[in-house]
């Protein structure tokens, strides 16, 4: 089946978290079969800071940040089998979606896919004329970057005639064990954008214990920190390219997810930095939030905070044996149960499951 996929930008992970997310499902569908055409804007300076070529498994269609452009890339959806456009691609996404949508052949399969469902379901609640909530029952599935049943329920009610959460995983192939390097030489670790709602949580889980383990060397990661004020065990060395994102992950002591608030309160919602880490044997600690079990065993294979001071004592307690063991339960559980191959057997599944209610309603 012919995939055309519309979404933010896969040769990009530039203020682009969802990169590895596509990168990981569309390589593992492309080796089921699937052939993958994947569309995406030149906005936000992009394709200035790609960190992948074009891949032999997916072509890349770049359009121009104008409407013109937008529409020529949408006519193309009429070639598809299986027509997606995803959240979040950055440029006249309601435009795209009707554009998508209205261009797609009527026996194909229209997905909306949403990489940030807590966002988009408040959006959405807030304007009942939204463009995709009008949409929703048009649509023949809604996938979902995580969320679970609560999201599922949320969707459903507003119209969507099926959800299914296709939770991120681990490329073995791109996110795995590496040598240490002397970059990333750190107690504990923290990589992840600024933003508006995780702000607070990075003060509350890494930057107040950093302060209160003053004699331990702390290392930030990810855009947009430069003016925030640090205490001065922590080291702030600004974006990080994925092809060191092994390194950063195998080289420091331990190495903190922290949840957006959104995903947080959520649930259900493992971010990919979850899998990054656990692909590449780290010991990782991450903020508490519900789910956490489906993915990893918490005191196991993954350590849990509830707050900053739970990850003072869970510093104070990690020896480099107990981190090493905890890092290869990980990696074990990754690999047996996580990974993109996985999650690409369950969309395909979901795909042709679809697709035969849908022939067998027409």
């Amino acid at each position: 089946m012919r995939i055309a996929f519309y979404g933010s930008s896969l040769v990009s992970a530039y203020w682009n978290g969802a990169a590895t997310y596509y990168r990981g499902l569309l390589r593992a569908l492309a080796a089921r079969g699937y052939e993958i055409t994947f569309y995406e804007p030149d906005v936000y300076d992009r394709q200035k800071h790609r960190d992948i070529d074009s891949p032999d498994w997916c072509s890349v269609v770049v359009y121009e940040g104008t409407v013109a452009a937008l529409k020529r890339a949408a006519a193309s959806a009429a070639e598809a089998d299986v027509v997606i456009k995803a959240s979040g691609v950055g440029f006249e996404d309601d435009l795209l979606l009707v554009e998508v949508m209205a261009a797609a052949r009527p026996a194909a399969l229209k997905i909306f896919w949403d990489v940030d469902a807590p966002a988009t379901l408040q959006e959405l609640r807030a304007a009942p004329d939204h463009p995709l909530r009008r949409a929703l029952s048009s649509l023949d599935l809604v996938l979902t970057y995580g969320g679970g049943d609560p999201v599922v329920r949320s969707y459903r009610a507003l119209g969507a005639c099926q959800c299914v959460p296709i939770y991120n995983a681990v490329d073995p192939e791109t996110h795995h064990r590496v040598s240490e390097d002397p970059r990333f030489a750190a107690e504990l670790a923290f990589l992840g954008n600024r933003l508006p709602d995780r702000e607070a949580r990075v003060e509350a889980f890494f930057l107040a214990p950093a302060a209160r383990l003053g004699n331990r060397r702390f290392l930030l990661g990810g855009a947009g920190w430069h003016d925030k004020p640090l205490p001065a065990n922590v080291a702030y060395i600004g974006h990080v390219p994925t092809a060191d994102h092994n390194a950063f992950n195998a080289t420091p002591h331990a190495v903190l997810n922290i949840s957006r608030a959104s995903m947080a309160e959520n649930g259900f919602s493992p971010a990919t930095r979850v899998f990054e880490a656990a692909g590449a044997g780290a010991c990782l600690i991450t903020d508490a939030w519900e789910g956490i079990e489906l993915f990893l065993k918490p005191g196991e294979e993954v350590l849990v905070a509830r707050d900053g001071q739970d990850v003072v004592e869970l510093m104070r307690k990690l020896t480099p044996a107990s981190a090493q063991q905890i890092g290869e339960r990980a990696l074990a559980r990754v690999l047996g149960e996580h990974t993109y191959a996985h999650r690409a057997a369950e969309v395909d599944r979901v795909f042709r499951d679809r697709s035969s209610r849908v022939e067998a309603a027409e």
